[in-house]
């Protein structure tokens, strides 16, 4: 194993990876069309993606610490294996209940993969030049499967059927298989921390009660002790984590590095990327097919705007980062996100593609220049010795903020939507508006309409799309108001120093080249 070629390891776990961000991110134009073959309201569709994000943000620092121990190409190859038998899984699902399971177990699998590919090719590559390209490669490769994922979606979903984007992860990743075993050699960290069960534990049932009470809520209401209780037992086990964490000889997660304000400032850079920018490559296929009408593969086509400016941009960050401190950086790639989702609502409201499209491409531009960022910010901030530690927190970071910014906007897009419908119909029909507005939510407004009588349909069917749209506003409305809130605490926190002991190591690499 020693011959392997350090490019060929690099190319199969970029390949691995890809799969990962391709897969999360080519099931959103898809999701209404599940509701109507299933026969699934919005609670239901917000778990197919809820149960993998929570699965996969719940275990990546656990994985990370598994690789280590255990070695990364063993576990690259069982998480490889659970993937594909889950992708198997949700193709074969009857019903949305085992749909969602077999997605939880497929976060699982893409959990175990993506740290093992990670630390594969930061083992790989010891030259700072060196490894400096093979990021850069493999951060093309993400933006290249994150900018495909959309239309290849609307393209598989039209042609052959929803099913077919699961189902086509077989032969992808019995072809990933053969790679893993040939070009990725064994490596492992003696050095790495035992692992710990209980700050996994507490942090998974943390993000579960959380994620439960935020989509629950909309079938059993806000005001129903149940939601109070999974909410507060998401906050108190959060605050158990961290007292578990402080217990910890060498935790998962160093809470000392919460002293220092460019840190925290970092981390809620990315918690404010995924959660106002990197979430609307989920929600924005929504509108287009819901409020505009498109089909699966036009909704696909109609994302690229937002697409393609979120992958030019970040060349354009690389030679901004030269003349602007990344304070500045930051902060003005939250506030082009801010601006494009609050020029969103506005197109919303006109209604029409075009302005759509146009406004989706600001956000997608701001985005871009964040997605690099996001990283090196968080990473610079931690000693070299920690840096495993630091990946897996930027990465758990992104994908809690993309799971719980679906809760919040599911939820206000139901609410909203809802109230919107019922004081549009006043007191007619009452009793059938919760189960209509959930049903227009999720995309299938035929099952809406058939909970009322014929002679109702076509009165009623007009309304119940304009509430969606304009739901679908104020969740945009929202976004936009918390990214531009997000640019000013970022900047502000951004602005302090670097901790001591990463300037010194940033200024003695900065000698040594």
């Amino acid at each position: 194993m020693s011959q392997v070629s350090p490019r060929l390891t690099l190319l199969t776990a970029s390949g691995v990876c890809s799969l990962i961000v391709l897969d999360t991110n080519i099931v959103a134009v898809t999701l209404p069309t599940i509701a109507r073959d299933l026969g699934a309201n919005f609670a239901d569709i917000e778990w197919v993606v809820s149960a993998y994000m929570l699965a996969f943000a719940a275990l990546l620092l656990p994985a990370g610490s598994i690789a280590d121990r255990f070695g990364r190409k063993k576990t690259l190859l069982c998480g490889l294996v659970i993937f594909i038998l889950a992708s198997l899984g949700c193709g074969a699902a009857p019903n949305v209940l085992l749909l969602d399971i077999a997605r939880a177990v497929k976060g699982v699998g893409a959990a175990l993969l993506l740290t093992s590919a990670l630390a594969s090719i930061g083992h790989a590559f010891h030259d700072e030049l060196e490894r400096a390209k093979a990021w850069a490669f493999w951060g093309a490769c993400m933006g290249v499967a994150m900018t495909a994922a959309p239309t290849l979606g609307g393209l598989i979903t039209h042609y052959m059927g929803w099913r077919w984007i699961f189902y086509l992860n077989l032969p992808v990743g019995l072809a990933l298989l053969a790679l893993v075993l040939h070009a990725i050699p064994e490596s492992r960290d003696s050095q790495s921390a035992r692992l710990d069960p209980w700050g996994s534990l507490t942090f998974s049932a943390s993000l579960l009660c959380l994620i439960w009470g935020l989509i629950e809520a909309n079938r059993i209401g806000w005001d129903n002790p149940l939601t109070s209780a999974r909410l507060l037992g998401g906050a108190f086990l959060l605050g158990l984590f961290v007292w578990v964490e402080r217990l910890q000889h060498r935790p998962m997660v160093d809470l000392q590095l919460f002293q220092h304000p460019r840190f925290i400032g970092a981390l809620l850079g990315m918690f404010a990327y995924a959660g106002c920018a990197q979430v609307m490559m989920t929600l924005l296929p929504f509108y287009l097919q819901n409020g505009l009408g498109f089909s699966a593969i036009a909704s696909g086509l109609g994302m690229l705007p937002f697409a393609l400016t979120m992958l030019i941009c970040p060349r354009i960050g690389a030679r901004l980062a030269s003349r602007f401190a990344p304070a500045t950086l930051m902060a003005a790639g939250l506030a082009l996100v801010g601006s494009g989702n609050l020029l969103s609502a506005w197109a919303v409201s006109v209604g029409g593609y075009l302005p759509f499209a146009l406004a989706i491409a600001v956000t997608g531009a701001g985005a871009g220049l964040l997605n690099g960022d996001t990283q090196k910010n968080i990473m610079a901030c931690v000693p070299r010795d920690r840096a495993g530690m630091a990946s897996g927190m930027s990465t758990t970071m992104r994908f809690s903020a993309i799971m719980l910014a679906i809760g919040v906007y599911g939820a206000l897009l139901a609410s909203h939507s809802e109230h919107l419908l019922q004081a549009s119909l006043g007191a007619q029909w009452q009793a059938e508006i919760p189960g209509i507005a959930s049903r227009v939510v999720a995309g299938d407004m035929p099952a809406a309409m058939a909970l009322l009588p014929e002679s109702a349909q076509g009165l009623v069917q007009p309304l119940a799309w304009q509430a969606f749209v304009g739901g679908f506003g104020r969740v945009l409305w929202v976004a936009g108001v918390l990214s531009l809130l997000g640019a000013l605490v970022v900047g502000l926190l951004m602005r302090h120093p670097i901790p001591t002991p990463c300037r010194s190591e940033l200024a003695r690499e900065s000698r040594q080249r």
